[in-house]
């Protein structure tokens, strides 16, 4: 079973399991498909408006399309869940991305 099949399997049993979608996303986007990766990745956060990786994955993945805008936003959302969640290694990885951009 390829990852994609898998991971799809673990959410039929539980689509709220952030874990998997994480992957999930991930793997759509190692192999080039960005519309479901970023589908993926808005899941998560309809699910857990916490789950931190998933702003910043989803924020290199707007910018790798050329969509600057929404990848500021996406990092400033990542930023305030980062702050909610006490995460301040990734708040310092996605503040620095966000200071990149200018």
């Amino acid at each position: 079973m390829d990852k994609i099949a898998a991971f799809t399997e673990i959410l039929k049993l539980n689509p709220a399991e952030s874990f998997a979608r994480y992957g999930l996303a991930m793997e759509h986007a190692a192999q080039g498909n960005t519309d479901a990766a970023l589908t993926e990745f808005a899941n998560i956060f309809t699910y857990n408006p916490d789950y931190v990786p998933a702003y910043q994955m989803s924020a290199q993945t707007l910018l790798k399309l050329g969509r600057t805008a929404e990848a500021r936003t996406r990092l400033e959302a990542g930023l305030a869940a980062a702050a909610r969640t006490h995460n301040t290694h990734a708040a310092s990885e996605m503040q620095a991305m966000l200071d990149d951009l200018g």
